[in-house]
């Protein structure tokens, strides 16, 4: 990332602002958006996907480039590092199946916590029953979704911190990356001896119910979302699939989040308790859903919602619902690979040449054969015919040293090598290279079609 220029992050944005409705962005649009001032914006699309950081693919109807996960990446972090939030990047820390957790650091040597967003993946693609990131649209790119899920935890994050609760303190996000803090405890999942688990199942009971009053449910409320802190109090984190109390499967949510807890202090630490929080318990004491546009939540319930409170029509002016963004369509997140191909390509030529050479040696091999039983042949009967009372021997020599090949297995010998070798250049002709359009290759289609037609129309 440090030696990166400014033209090739731009030429990234450009990327980026394209697939704003483009499945792949043509490099002539690339080039347009950028607007760089002495050109050279083809060499950086080849050096930004020989680094990984786009890709090059040959659609339906046009060709173009799209952002990787890893140009993606370096988009956001070059925003933060601009913005001085942070100033030093660590070691992973976490996976999950939607994001990836790092630690980095700030310009006062300040440990923090860096969470990249990553939906896509091949474990996590049911997108559209598990989660309502993309609303009305029927197509949205990964990237996109990756982005809405960032902001909407950086807005839960906000909320709830505000609220007193006991989340991570947000500190900045940009695109699908969240900058919060870094939390100095151990995951629930990793611990296997208590000492009084009674008062942290309260606790969690607590915090679960707390949360609920105030308008949203976790829905993933379990021992992997929740750390551990020095005094062992209970630290909630991951907040993407929260939907709010009006959510039409509220119950459903919150009565899950219970039975996950009741289930692991069971089986975890042989702990039972006959009190647990029931749906029918929450009541609202604010509306947090309203403020961060919870799932769940719509226009209509949020004006019973004002009544209920009694709010003031200021507050609901102020807290209106976030406005539709703009679409963009479905590309499939496979680890990026080389965009143009050069790896595979060159494989391939490497093959061809192998098939080519080895195909001239045994031509050159065949010819030589011939060449040398025929001159032995001229040579023995040459010999034989010029010795009286051997021209019975000569003329059965002449037959029987002839050449041990049939000249009808060379001619198809060399005729099969002909037609592999057509076959090989052929392939090569018809495999695009590099930027090679999608409109050329069906003009080019066009004008064989048209070649092939002349014969059958009469001219």
């Amino acid at each position: 990332m440090r030696y990166l220029t400014k033209e090739d992050f731009r030429v990234l944005t450009s990327i980026e602002m394209g697939l704003k409705n483009h499945e792949l962005v043509p490099s002539a649009l690339v080039a347009a958006i950028a607007g760089l001032r002495h050109g050279g914006v083809h060499k950086i699309l080849r050096e930004l996907c020989k680094n990984r950081l786009a890709q090059y693919e040959r659609g339906r109807h046009y060709d173009g480039y799209r952002l990787t996960n890893t140009g993606y990446d370096y988009l956001g972090l070059q925003t933060l590092v601009a913005r001085g939030v942070i100033t030093g990047f660590g070691s992973q820390i976490g996976t999950g199946k939607e994001s990836n957790v790092y630690i980095v650091t700030n310009e006062e040597g300040e440990t923090l916590c860096l969470k990249l967003h990553r939906l896509g993946r091949t474990c996590f693609r049911n997108i559209k029953e598990k989660r309502d990131y993309h609303k009305h649209r029927h197509n949205a790119s990964w990237l996109y979704l990756s982005r809405i899920s960032a902001t909407k935890e950086y807005a839960y994050l906000t909320a709830l911190h505000s609220r007193g609760f006991r989340v991570p303190r947000p500190v900045d996000f940009n695109r699908h990356c969240v900058i919060m803090e870094y939390i100095k405890g151990t995951p629930l999942c990793n611990v296997y001896r208590l000492d009084d688990p009674a008062k942290l199942y309260d606790e969690m009971m607590n915090l679960l119910l707390s949360v609920a009053n105030h308008g949203v449910i976790h829905g993933d409320f379990n021992e992997f979302n929740i750390l551990l802190d020095a005094d062992d109090h209970p630290v909630l984190i991951d907040f993407p699939q929260m939907v709010s109390t009006s959510h039409a499967n509220a119950e459903m949510y919150f009565d899950r989040d219970v039975k996950c807890v009741r289930e692991f202090f069971k089986k975890r630490f042989t702990y039972e308790s006959e009190l647990f929080p029931t749906f029918s318990d929450i009541e609202r004491e604010d509306s947090l859903d309203v403020e961060v546009s919870a799932s769940g939540f719509t226009k209509e319930m949020e004006k019973d919602l004002h009544q209920e409170i009694k709010l003031s029509q200021d507050d609901l002016d102020e807290n209106d619902s976030e406005g539709s963004d703009d679409s963009q369509t479905e590309t499939e997140d496979i680890e990026a690979t080389d965009a143009l191909g050069n790896s595979e390509e060159s494989e391939d030529h490497v093959v061809d040449n192998i098939e080519l050479t080895t195909l001239k040696v045994d031509l050159t091999n065949s010819l030589a054969e011939m060449k040398l039983e025929e001159t032995n042949v001229l040579t023995e009967t040459n010999d034989k015919c010029s010795v009286s009372g051997f021209s019975s021997f000569s003329r059965h020599s002449r037959s029987t040293t002839t050449s041990t090949i049939a000249p009808e297995i060379v001619k198809d010998r060399i005729r099969k090598a002909f037609v592999k070798s057509d076959k090989i250049n052929a392939s090569k002709r018809i495999r695009a290279k590099g930027e090679a359009s999608a409109t050329t290759r069906s003009r080019r289609e066009n004008m064989d079609n048209i070649k092939g037609s002349q014969g059958l129309w009469g001219y």
